[in-house]
Formats: structure tokens, C-alpha cells, sequence
């Protein structure tokens, strides 16, 4: 019997060679996506989130880490340096541009949107329409009971967003005119939460984005408007405002990309008018 020392020789290194390649590859770390870390604003959220399922799609590679907590979280998180952008329904503050200016971060302002805050209530409740004094005088304490309004007699049950909340912040500047809102208004974290609260209580009145609002609560008229996209942008809407996000200076790279796509008329701006806010182009 013959021996075929290169045939065999040629063999055990092509084995060599794929055993090698085989530590090579189990070794070698995986190639890490690009993470982007947003967080903020309940407001802004819906935007973003839609938005950013769209952007992830096509830009494979890309993750984008997205939570709420309201507007004061978000800035808080961009200026220690904890995220990449922050969801904000408010300016940031004088403070926060000086803490901001302390940690070496450059706070950038996009707007993103328009919005509206709207009043909304049980959909049991017979009061269709308030004024921004009534709705001051509510949120006070100073009205408590339905029947003062035109409604059944029956408490009034205040639902505020929380101190930190740039919804909260924008119905203090646009509705409470430097009264308090009453410490015996029940306080909420999220749109969300309040949405739940006054649909399942008739006799509770809320505040939400117009992005929020849904058949289980019905939103009031202000001073005899409707809240839509045409009143928010017209200003007839008594409470309307514009939507951030927040970045450490001139964005770049894949945060960029992201802004830009949020701006895109044919794509962020289309998302912003899907989710029931009104975009900044037509």
C-alpha cells in the first residue's frame, strides 16, 4: 500500500487553516450597532417613536434607544451627558443653560412640530365648551363643583401632568397666568395616564397633546374654538406651542441623519401629522 505523505499533509493544513479561522471568527466581537439614546417628553414621544421605527428600517446598524419621563428628565439626561437627544414641549430654562454651560454642552434647539394642549373630560360629561379663565379657575380650586359650568352637581376632579412635565410648564404659562395649580389636583406623569384617569372618571377634566386625544375622552372647546391643526398653526388655539428636540450642539453622524429625517417633509413631518400633531411644513 502506498502512502501519500503530501496528499495527507496537504489535508491537515487545510484542516489547521479552518480550525484557525474558526477561533478567529468565534474570538472576534460582533460589529456593534450605532446606538442613539433619546429620551424626554410623553408629548414628543409618539413622534419620535413612529419616526424611529421607520428610520431603524432603513438604516440597518442603527438603534435607536427611545423612553419618555417628561421634558425636564430629557434636558436633565442631555446635560449630564446621558443621551443624544432630548424630546422637549417646552424651552429650556435660564438654569439649565447655565448647568448646561458648567457640564460643556451646547443645548441646540429644533423645533419638530406644533401643538396644541387640550382640555378633555368623561365623555359622560355634559359641558362642551370652557374658557381659558374657567379652565384657570378649575385647575386653582377656585371652581369645584360641574354645576358652576353648566354640568351635573357633582366635585370636579382636576387632572394635572407633573411638575416635571413641559405639558405641565406650558399650562402654567398659557392657562394658570402665574396662579398655582391646585395642590389637590391629581398629578400624572404621561399623557397616557391621564387619559386613563379622566376616561374612567365622569367627573374628572384633564389636559392633553392633541396627539392624545381619542373617543375615550372628549375634548372641550377653548374660548369657542375647536383644537385641530388649522387653529393650533393660526393661533386661534389659545394653547398651542411648538415640539423639540435637544441636542449637545450641531448634530453629527447618525444623530444627524436622524434629525434631517425628522425634518423631511415626505418622512418625520409626515409622522408628526400620522400621530395627530401638526408637521412644520404643509
Amino acid at each position: 500500500m502506498s502512502f501519500d505523505f503530501k496528499s495527507r499533509m496537504t489535508r491537515y493544513s487545510g484542516k489547521l487553516l479552518a480550525a484557525a479561522l474558526t477561533v478567529l471568527c468565534l474570538g472576534a466581537p460582533a460589529m456593534a450597532a450605532q446606538q442613539v439614546v433619546i429620551n424626554g417628553s410623553t408629548t414628543v414621544l409618539p413622534v419620535v417613536q413612529k419616526a424611529g421605527e421607520a428610520f431603524m428600517a432603513s438604516h440597518p446598524g442603527t438603534e435607536l434607544s427611545i423612553s419618555g419621563g417628561g421634558s425636564g428628565n430629557g434636558l436633565k439626561a442631555l446635560l449630564e451627558k446621558q443621551c443624544d437627544i432630548a424630546m422637549s414641549s417646552r424651552d429650556i430654562k435660564d438654569k439649565e443653560v447655565e448647568t448646561a454651560a458648567k457640564n460643556g454642552v451646547t443645548p441646540l434647539r429644533t423645533p419638530i412640530a406644533i401643538d396644541a394642549i387640550v382640555p378633555v373630560v368623561n365623555p359622560a360629561n355634559k359641558v362642551a365648551a370652557l374658557t381659558v379663565e374657567q379652565l384657570r379657575d378649575i385647575f386653582s380650586g377656585k371652581i369645584t363643583n360641574w354645576k358652576d359650568l353648566g354640568g351635573e352637581d357633582a366635585q370636579i376632579v382636576a387632572v394635572s401632568r407633573d411638575t416635571s412635565s413641559g405639558t405641565f410648564e406650558s399650562w402654567e404659562e398659557l392657562v394658570m397666568n402665574k396662579e398655582r395649580v391646585s395642590p389637590k389636583a391629581l398629578m400624572q406623569a404621561s399623557n397616557g395616564a391621564v387619559v386613563q384617569t379622566v376616561s374612567k372618571n365622569k367627573n374628572a377634566i384633564g389636559y392633553v397633546g392633541l396627539g392624545y386625544v381619542d373617543k375615550s375622552t372628549k375634548p372641550l372647546k377653548v374660548n369657542n374654538v375647536n383644537a385641530n391643526a388649522e387653529t393650533a398653526v393660526s393661533k386661534q388655539w389659545p394653547i398651542a406651542r411648538e415640539l423639540y428636540i435637544f441636542t449637545n450642539g450641531a448634530p453629527k453622524g447618525v444623530v444627524k441623519e436622524f434629525v434631517e429625517y425628522l425634518l423631511a417633509p415626505d418622512k418625520g413631518q409626515k409622522d408628526v401629522r400620522e400621530v395627530g400633531y401638526v408637521p412644520l411644513t404643509k
